[in-house]
């Protein structure tokens, strides 16, 4: 980093700097510094430090300051402080557990590193580095490992045991195989064992479970929790506990506070329980000195190595950790007082003056913009530079080329950096251009000359310059603006396996023959020495149906949009289901030819033809902030090449709130408006028109672009001035809820019309919509999840976009459950109203939410709080989120309407209430809401302790638990989404349609009908094919022990379909649970067979030891002159029948060997189906 770095040596205080730090605990404060200049100075004056230490004052400067380092040392880590404040949740995301481990990894590995922090993570007490030494678990090929024994070793160091590894910090063990995923890795390790020898390791993809990286020679694996609490040390730990806790309690009895008493015994009971019988560590951090009697402080780990200590701005730095310390200080007197904690817990944070007597001995390097006086450690050596920073460009490439050429006459020495390489190269010719001798180079060490202009690919958040040095350094965000740094997305790689929903015992299911029932699990049957596994379910007025594991393709689990209410069942061997089926089948039918109809009128008509991007479009699409999901660029590529294209365009764009539907609107908008066309964007609310409207305006400000908006919070005279402009075409785009629509809005040219949340429109405006539609372009944005399945069937007929990719790093939010707490609420909403943030309170009861919403008032009376729910009049609803948009709201207390749409990037704390009493999906999209903008947000899902049972709290708080980390509570949230989408995109009828036959079925029939009217498909006979050998074919026990996972595997390989398909599928199980066992390869090979037989038009084979029947369907369009050529293959062998169902029966001889006769009768099943292919016309 020469080219960046040398000219600071010519400092006059350099050499100065560089001897005070060397002395021991040499300590030197620099004034003058400036944002990115900062950090030149710490690398700059970096003598090989092995580890450097550069503390700020806040969470988000230390992220820019992260940014900033990146240039000069890539191995550079954030160490987050503890949330001190709210441990004593029952859950916790493990993001900041995450990267605190991360750091401390990188220590115990002894790599140089660079180590950003806040001066409150320094404050926090820690167990020493060695018991996380001492815990780490080595394992390399060939070394002896005891599944039990790993497995208790990995609960202490805070993993959690899964049958399936989905998340950092859990672990898995089943028949010989071990997969743990470290907090700390990318990704997760697959150890597999001989006996108890390792034989391989090897990483694999937590969604496809398949491995990624082969044979690994060992592995090293991190505790993921910072405490770490064998059995002894639990022991010993709550035996302190109790003895403080039964002094405290008796205290309080003297004073006559039984009631605290109480409250302090019920806690410590409570949470013995939940350690003993639950092993959930989980909330014990505060107890950290009942368990570990010496624990030291950040800055104690670093004793033993070179380190440096860099102090950003001393005095803000300690105001902000002197605010800190007094929080905390006050909220634990309170919860002490009233019996919330026990005094130990309190001690979990040094207090300022200690942290900073720790820091006595250590070399530190403050940096200041300007001299300070009265910090708590004492500099000897001051000095100042003279630096400052780039006043920015704005865009405007003159002035720079300006400054350069007056630089170059002065000879400063001149550094552009930018993101990218070819960024950087182009710079560079751009700057030939205007006749400024610039050029890039990727030598990082090439010594500046006087009066050089060099571009290099790397970034600082702010240039800087050093006039005493002609030194300056200038960066793309001084000359273009502030550009978000766009984030590499992870590929991920094979198939997501989520075809299926988990079924459990008591699901209902549909059987497409047989109808709804219930699933009452797996059983195994012997019949004739010959073990198989089949589904059982049961069906109204006590009859079973019991299925071969091979034919689970029938099967799908029952969902319907109203999940409380219970579906009738069906009763075995009547008609009533077959009367369903049909009805349900030409509704399905009457909406596939609507749909293929409205497609074929569309296609006709010709549309106006948009001209290709020009140099603005890019122009104005680089200014986007964010980085596009895959999803959006596919989507707004396919929406411009409608507009390009002669037909008029009719493009649905699904995606979850927030997954930028906008954007592409946005981008669609600004490609009419260059061919001079207008563009109306409807909306169903007079808030969302609000917000859209900021939206545009902030996007279109360096455009000459009119846009204009019609709702209520637009006077008389302001509409008609919007009215007559688009008369005129001097208005390029409106914004409007239907008032849109009315008969006097006329336009001058209208080009392209956006619907948004086209399902929140009545019939009346639906219809006026489409006639506005007839020959203009139209864009549809919706936020209803539309399901895969509904998605593929539809697909043909409307042009659809699905964006189900999230959008890149949000920051994760922070979700905390834990009981009802009036100290806890407090608490929470003064720390967001401190960061001039806003809350949500979520309570979802009308009747009383005033008596609520004053409760919170009371709690915070410096907070502005009001209410809101869907029962008010609508303008007193639109003014109160007016408001609260406008931030002269802080807190808001509302029912579940907050669900729908509204984007508020400054609410980052929402508080639910009762949460236990919503449903997932309810909860998934209102923590939705939070978590826009790029600070950590907080959700806290309160529930009251008391009046739940335990173990129904227990499934619900697992539940919830899984939520917290995005994982499989995603699932379940999407899936009932998914179903009520679909009822409101086909409308009403149909929904009863839908409930009739299950949401799965429904949409496979539609999606057949469909394929059959626009004839991409034979219509087929509807039968099933039904193999049934005597062969052993099943997933033995103790190969998949998880039910769960074994239906997954049965019905997957039920629906193989071709020899490449069964080899990835005999890899994956070989990888997941180890060599395949004779039986499951025997399930493999029948569905093969399955596959052929139904191709082959064969509906049953029934295969006994010596002799193969093939029942054939009636109808099947047999070629029957050449069934004697078929019948000459197999002289005598093989029989023909066409008595009641045509049959073939194959006899052989028999071999005598039990395994050997399955794989006989196997082989020449397959034979004749083979052979069979002569019947037909291929």
């Amino acid at each position: 980093m020469n080219t960046v770095l040398a000219p600071i040596r010519e400092l006059g205080e350099y050499e100065e700097t560089i001897k005070a730090l060397d002395k021991k605990g040499g300590k030197v404060s620099i004034s003058g510094c400036v944002d990115s200049q900062k950090l030149h100075m710490v690398f700059g004056t970096d003598q090989d430090y092995d580890v450097k230490l550069i503390v700020t004052y806040s969470d988000i400067k230390a992220r820019e300051l992260l940014e900033d380092c990146r240039l000069y040392c890539r191995e550079s880590y954030f160490y987050p402080a503890k949330d001190l404040i709210f441990y004593q949740a029952d859950v916790h995301g493990n993001q900041l557990v995450k990267e605190r481990m991360a750091v401390q990894r990188r220590l115990l590995e002894k790599i140089p590193v660079t180590i950003v922090t806040t001066f409150s993570a320094l404050m926090a007490h820690q167990i020493p580095l060695s018991v996380l030494e001492d815990n780490i678990i080595s394992i390399g090929k060939g070394s002896v490992v005891e599944e039990r024994a790993l497995a208790r070793r990995l609960v202490a160091m805070g993993y959690e045991k899964n049958y399936q590894v989905e998340a950092p910090g859990q672990f898995s063990i089943r028949g010989g195989i071990v997969d743990i995923f470290d907090l700390t890795a990318e990704n997760p390790v697959r150890i597999e064992l001989w006996g108890d020898e390792v034989e391989s390791i090897r990483t694999f993809d937590v969604l496809s479970q398949r491995s990624v990286e082969e044979n690994m020679t060992q592995v090293s694996v991190y505790p993921a929790a910072e405490l770490i609490l064998p059995q002894s040390v639990l022991d010993k730990g709550f035996h302190r506990i109790e003895k403080d806790c039964k002094a405290q309690a008796k205290l309080f009895r003297e004073q006559t506070k039984p009631e605290e008493a109480h409250r302090l015994e019920a806690a410590v009971s409570d949470l013995r329980e939940q350690v003993t019988q639950f092993q959930n560590l989980v909330n014990l951090d505060s107890f950290i000195h009942y368990f570990y009697e010496d624990t030291m402080s950040f800055t104690d780990l670093l004793k033993s190595r070179r380190c440096c200590i860099y102090l950003d701005e001393p005095l803000r730095i300690e105001e902000h950790a002197r605010a800190v310390e007094l929080e905390f200080r006050e909220s634990m007197a309170n919860r002490t007082e009233k019996g919330y904690i026990l005094p130990g817990q309190t001690e979990v944070l040094y207090s300022v003056q200690e942290t900073m007597a720790k820091l006595e001995d250590a070399r530190i390097l403050a940096l200041s913009a300007m001299e300070f006086k009265g910090f708590g450690i004492k500099f000897a050596d001051r000095y100042a530079v003279n630096a400052r920073n780039i006043s920015s460009y704005n865009n405007s490439f003159a002035e720079l080329v300006k400054d350069l050429n007056h630089y170059r006459k002065q000879g400063y020495r001149v550094l552009l950096l930018s993101a990218s390489a070819t960024r950087a190269k182009r710079l560079a010719a751009d700057l030939m251009d205007e006749g400024l001798l610039a050029f890039y180079s990727e030598d990082s060490d090439r010594i500046l000359q006087p009066g050089e202009i060099m571009t290099y690919h790397g970034s600082v958040r702010k240039g800087f310059e050093y006039p005493m040095l002609k030194f300056v350094v200038i960066s793309e965000t001084d000359i273009f603006g502030k550009q978000q740094r766009k984030k590499k997305k992870k590929a991920y790689e094979g198939q997501k396996i989520q075809n299926f929903s988990d079924l459990k015992v008591g699901d209902y299911v549909v059987h497409e023959n047989h109808g709804l029932g219930v699933y009452k699990g797996i059983e195994k049957v012997e019949v004739d020495k010959v073990v198989k596994d089949y589904i059982k379910i049961e069906y109204r007025d006590g009859g079973n149906l019991y299925v071969l594991a091979t034919g689970l393709d029938a099967i799908q689990k029952y969902a319907s949009s109203d999940a409380a209410k219970r579906p009738k069942l069906n009763k075995l061997g009547t008609q009533e289901w077959v009367k369903t089926k049909t009805r349900v089948k030409s509704a399905v039918n009457e909406i596939a030819r609507d749909l293929v109809e409205l497609y074929a009128v569309r296609q006709q008509k010709q549309g106006f033809i948009f001209s290709r991007d020009t140099v603005w479009q890019q122009e104005f699409e680089e200014m986007f902030p964010f980085e596009e999901t895959g999803d959006q660029l596919l989507a707004i590529e396919a929406t411009k090449s409608d507009m390009e294209s002669p037909r008029i365009m009719d493009r649905l764009i699904c995606g979850d709130v927030g997954y930028g539907k906008t954007e592409i609107a946005i981008r669609a908008a600004f490609k009419a408006i260059q061919d001079g066309k207008q563009v109306a964007y409807l909306v169903p609310t007079t808030i969302l028109a609000q917000q859209h409207y900021n939206t545009f305006m902030q996007r279109m400000k360096d455009f000459p672009v009119r846009v204009e908006m019609m709702s209520r919070f637009r006077t008389a005279g302001e509409m008609k001035k919007t009215v007559e402009g688009l008369k005129k075409g001097l208005v390029d785009i409106v914004i409007g809820t239907h008032r849109l629509l009315s008969a006097d809005v006329q336009y001058k040219d209208l080009g392209l019309l956006i619907v948004d949340e086209e399902q929140r429109f009545g019939v009346r405006h639906k219809e006026k919509i489409k006639q506005v539609k007839e020959d203009v372009d139209v864009l549809t944005l919706t936020a209803t999840p539309i399901p895969r399945t509904l998605h593929m069937s539809l697909v043909g007929i409307r042009d659809m976009s699905v964006l189900e990719e999230a959008p890149g790093e949000r920051q994760p939010i922070q979700t905390y459950v834990m009981e009802y707490n009036e100290e806890m609420v407090r608490e929470a909403i003064v720390r967001e109203l401190s960061r001039q943030g806003q809350v949500y309170y979520v309570y979802n009861r009308i009747n009383n939410i005033e008596e609520i919403t004053s409760q919170v008032a009371r709690l915070v009376p410096e907070a502005v709080v009001a209410y809101a729910h869907g029962q008010m009049k609508e303008h007193e609803l639109e003014k109160i989120m007016f408001q609260f948009i406008g931030g002269e709201i802080d807190v808001l207390v509302s029912t579940t309407i907050i669900e729908t749409g509204l984007d508020i990037s400054n609410v980052n704390t929402m508080i639910i209430h009762d949460s236990d009493a919503m449903g997932l999906s309810q909860l998934y999209q209102l923590r939705g809401r939070v978590g826009r903008s790029n600070r950590t947000s907080y959700a806290f899902l309160m529930y009251r302790r008391d009046k739940m049972l335990k173990e129904v709290a227990e499934k619900r708080l697992q539940a919830i638990r899984e939520f917290t980390d995005l994982g499989s509570g995603f699932k379940i949230a999407m899936r009932d989404l998914e179903i009520r989408g679909a009822g409101n995109l086909l409308g009403e009828r149909q929904h009863g349609h839908m409930e009739a036959v299950g949401y799965d079925l429904y949409c496979k029939m539609l999606n057949e009908a469909v394929r059959t009217l626009k004839g991409t498909k034979k219509v087929e006979a509807d039968f099933g094919t039904y193999v049934d050998m005597d062969v052993d074919a099943f997933i033995p026990p103790e190969y998949i022990v998880n039910e769960v996972q074994k239906l997954d595997i049965y019905k997957r390989i039920a629906s193989l379909e071709n020899e490449a398909e069964c080899d990835d599928m005999r890899k994956e199980l070989r990888d997941r649970f180890g060599n395949v066992p004779k039986s499951v390869e025997n399930l493999i090979q029948i569905s093969l067979i399955r596959v052929t037989a139904h191709r082959r038009y064969v509906t049953e084979i029934k295969g006994k030891v010596g002799q193969v029947t093939f029942f054939m369907e009636p109808y099947a369009p047999v070629r029957v002159e050449r069934l004697p050529d078929l019948m000459a293959k197999y002289k005598g062998v093989l029989e023909f029948s066409a008595k009641g169902t045509p049959n073939f029966v194959l006899k052989y001889k028999k071999y005598g060997l039990i395994e050997k006769e399955a794989e006989l009768m196997m082989a020449h099943t397959g034979k004749v189906l083979a052979d069979m292919a002569l019947l037909y016309d291929s």
